[in-house]
């Protein structure tokens, strides 16, 4: 059971870590630092930066600590 995970989410994206898992390479606070931050809390803020630079940002995590998924859109 993962009790410290952490999840974050605007209209577009959800974010989770696993800080059990990160390897604090920090690679995503020093490329992309107004939305992986290591000194403010919430220390992921979503509204700083594009959904394509986070995702882009994610994708380079060389633990796995950062997932993403794209929150559905519903059609009516």
């Amino acid at each position: 059971m993962e009790i410290n995970a952490n999840v974050f989410s605007n209209a577009e994206i959800t974010v989770t870590y696993k800080p059990r898992c990160c390897a604090n390479a920090g690679i995503c606070a020093r490329q992309l630092s107004d939305v992986f931050r290591n000194s403010v809390i919430p220390w992921i803020d979503l509204e700083g930066a594009q959904t394509d630079a986070i995702i882009n940002q994610i994708k380079k995590c060389p633990s796995g600590a950062l997932k993403y998924y794209l929150n559905r859109k519903d059609v009516a």
